[in-house]
């Protein structure tokens, strides 16, 4: 028999198909089936590095799938990534690998090349497994998108998936989002979808009964569950900028600001510090200051660096930095915010767009110069100041050097990373992940404030498993399984 799979879409972004992906991959692979997670095509600047023997970049949401099925995760599992760079262009990641930039034009007239590397990847996965689960990406009612579409009805076209449709009813009007859907639909993709379950519900399942009926009535499509609202997505990390929240805590003794910049990449950095219970996170959003207040003014990685910089400046946080830095407190740059940190950034090559020089914010003796050549591994070594070890990944176009970098932030692999100011309070590194690390990260937040007594250590990797467990038990609770199941196998 052919390894069974099947499709999830959603009417819209963010109405929870990732988390369903991850929820039910965990949950089968519990059952004993070996599971593979796949996403055609994936539009995040949260990318991971996978665990391939060469290894190569991927969305999070499908690491944290391959994890939730026990697997390592593979660039095989998104073969395409678009990493957006500006309002009309995106870097474009082939089956882990830098392609090109392309803009929304070029990419429409490249998609028939890149369907051969999507396919390419699912009978790759085919081979490993006994069950894919593949997650669709925004909506198939974009039928303007239609022709050559590798990402939702059109792959599921091209590898003949049955396909079921998720709606988010949190946001409103579920029924006509699925109806209108279904409305949108050709026959022939109205066809595969085989059934539609509703998430994020809040109060009586029942008296959602009649509008499910309602909904058959009119799309000819079975109802396969009602999720009810899950409290612990938070603890998971989040696909996109769009789950990127605060994790406020008044009264916590450590607090730590981060600037919402415009195309924020790999925040899943700050995931660990959101779940610490003595840490007050605070996403900084445009148009609102730096608070004086904070211990730690966090600037995260960057899509696009030299743009996000001069947004920097646009808001006045340079301003409000150095005001923070005269007051003693701390700064970390990772990957792009360490490269804004530095006296200059070249683009000779026009990696990022027009080709010069930029000054930075000038808090570490550093410059940086882009260079095409992009640097994605995994990396382990040491923390220097404490030589305590730390392990994550890289992923970055670009190279800094200068005095400050003689006194590197870590050691990886025999050879310095980042950099750190004389007086210890600036600091930078290239290193994305090192806070999943529970005694590192304890070091570091003590280090913030010496002498203050801080909550116990709170293991981040067994939060994460057991959400994964809860999330698992969600679905099975509240979704017909054994009907996806069927579903799964009866492909055409």
């Amino acid at each position: 028999m052919s390894t069974r799979a099947l499709m999830f879409q959603g009417t819209g972004s963010d109405v929870g198909k990732s988390l369903i992906v991850a929820g039910l991959a965990r949950a089968l692979t519990a059952r004993g089936h070996t599971v593979r997670p796949f996403k055609p095509q994936n539009m995040s600047n949260n990318a991971a590095v996978s665990e391939d023997d060469e290894p190569g970049e991927l969305g999070r949401a499908q690491a944290l799938q391959a994890r939730a099925a026990r697997v390592p995760a593979s660039v095989h599992m998104n073969p395409v990534l678009l990493k957006p760079e500006s309002d009309s262009g995106s870097q474009v990641i082939v089956q882990g690998r830098r392609r090109g930039r392309l803009r929304a034009a070029e990419f429409a007239r490249a998609r028939p090349e890149l369907l051969e590397a999507v396919l390419d990847s699912f009978h790759r996965l085919e081979a490993e497994a006994d069950l894919l689960v593949v997650e669709g990406a925004g909506s198939p009612a974009e039928v303007n998108l239609r022709a050559g579409d590798i990402a939702n009805m059109g792959f599921a076209e091209a590898a003949d998936l049955p396909v079921l449709l998720a709606g988010d009813i949190d946001r409103g009007g579920v029924i006509a989002t699925l109806v209108g859907t279904a409305a949108l639909l050709g026959t022939a993709d109205r066809s595969r979808i085989k059934g539609f379950l509703i998430n994020k519900f809040r109060g009586d399942a029942l008296l959602f009964e009649p509008a499910n009926a309602i909904i058959t009535e009119r799309t000819g499509w079975r109802a396969l569950g009602i999720l009810p609202w899950f409290d612990n997505a938070h603890r998971l990390p989040a696909e996109d900028a769009l789950g990127l929240a605060s994790a406020r805590r008044e009264g916590a003794p450590l607090s730590i600001a981060v600037p919402r910049l415009n195309r924020i990449a790999n925040f899943d950095d700050l995931d660990p510090l959101r779940l610490e219970p003595d840490v007050d996170l605070a996403i900084i959003r445009p148009g609102e200051p730096l608070p004086g207040d904070a211990d730690l003014v966090l600037i995260a990685g960057s899509k696009s660096t030299i743009a996000d910089l001069a947004d920097f400046r646009r808001q006045g946080w340079d301003i409000d930095l150095l005001a923070h830095c005269r007051r003693g407190g701390h700064v970390l740059g990772l990957c792009g915010g360490f490269q804004m940190l530095g006296r200059t950034i070249r683009d000779p090559d026009g990696i990022e767009g027009p080709t010069g020089e930029v000054e930075g914010l000038g808090l570490l003796d550093i410059e940086t110069i882009l260079v095409a050549d992009k640097t994605v591994r995994r990396s382990r070594g040491r923390h220097v100041a404490s030589g305590l070890p730390v392990e994550g990944y890289e992923i970055h176009l670009g190279r800094s050097t200068g005095p400050d970098c003689a006194r590197p932030f870590l050691e990886i692999d025999g050879r310095g990373d980042g950099a750190v100011s004389g007086d210890g309070r600036v600091t930078g590194t290239y290193l994305h992940g090192m806070f999943t690390d529970d005694r590192f990260r304890r070091h570091f937040l003590d280090h913030l404030r010496p002498g203050l007594t801080t909550a116990t250590l709170l293991p981040f990797d067994q939060v994460i498993e057991r959400t994964l467990d809860e999330l698992a038990g969600h679905l099975e609770v509240h979704l017909d399984i054994e009907e996806i199941l069927r579903i799964a196998q009866d492909r055409r």
